[in-house]
């Protein structure tokens, strides 16, 4: 069985690398125009009758980008934690055709601000894990550890993940609802579920191999291996029992004799 724990230990890399991969690329997207970062983003809004406004916007944790002819983001100077936060400053500073239900609210605000905080602790648990990891391939307590931090960057990376999930689809919804036609971005919504499976997976392969115990040898004292119908003595200890057996029988004949 201790051969396994290489095994659940490689896959549990490999899981771990992926997610960071996907983390990775969701959290830059938007933050310089080259792709793949110029295809991700988390929301696309009819916006041509916002005075200011480009004709389709789109939201990413770094701007707010219009979109070129090839559907790509064209963005413009990047700031962490960009908001979806159509009436301020920050988005379009005006009310003008700004769905209702984004003005006088801080709702939308404070969820995409707070994703990019979740986001960075749930990356940096799931290095460590990563690293950790390298022990998972021949150790238990590495197992045990790679499976803790593994769980810890999953409660942040779904937490993240929620909070993205509501924000633009209600926000999607909301401008929808004011005829704008509007529309999530598929890459970075099928790159933060898959990372949430992939960390999932990742700590429940850790776990699995941290259970599995190492085989012992034989260590000099009499051993059982288990047979079809319960445990039976191994073949060396019942050889020196049937020797036994043998020489007492003997000695019987003598002494008859």
């Amino acid at each position: 069985m201790a051969a396994g724990r290489p095994l659940l230990g490689l896959l549990g890399l490999l899981l771990t690398a992926g997610a960071l991969l996907l983390m990775f690329l969701t959290l830059l997207g938007g933050a310089n125009n080259h792709r793949p970062l110029n295809e991700i983003y988390f929301l696309q809004a009819h916006t041509a009758n916002i005075p200011g406004a480009p004709t389709e916007s789109r939201w990413t944790f770094w701007s707010l980008c219009r979109v070129n002819v090839r559907g790509h983001n064209v963005c413009g100077s990047s700031h962490p934690a960009f908001p979806l936060d159509p009436p301020s400053h920050r988005n379009f500073n005006t009310r003008t055709n700004i769905p209702h239900s984004f003005i006088g609210t801080n709702h939308y605000f404070l969820m995409t601000r707070f994703m990019f905080a979740f986001i960075l602790i749930a990356l940096f648990f799931a290095v460590l894990s990563l690293f950790l990891g390298l022990l998972a391939l021949c150790t238990r307590i590495g197992s045990f550890l790679s499976a803790l931090l593994g769980l810890i960057a999953l409660t942040f990376q779904t937490i993240t993940t929620a909070l993205m999930t509501a924000a633009y689809v209600q926000g999607r919804n909301d401008f929808n609802r004011n005829g704008q036609r509007s529309h999530l971005g598929v890459k970075a919504f099928a790159f933060m579920w898959t990372a949430t499976v992939c960390l999932f997976l990742a700590s429940l392969l850790y776990c699995i191999g941290g259970t599995i115990r190492k085989d012992k040898g034989y260590s000099g004292r009499e051993q059982r291996r288990r047979g079809f119908f319960g445990p039976r003595r191994s073949g060396s200890t019942r050889e020196y029992a049937d020797s036994r057996d043998f020489a007492d029988g003997a000695g019987r004949k003598e002494t008859a004799v």
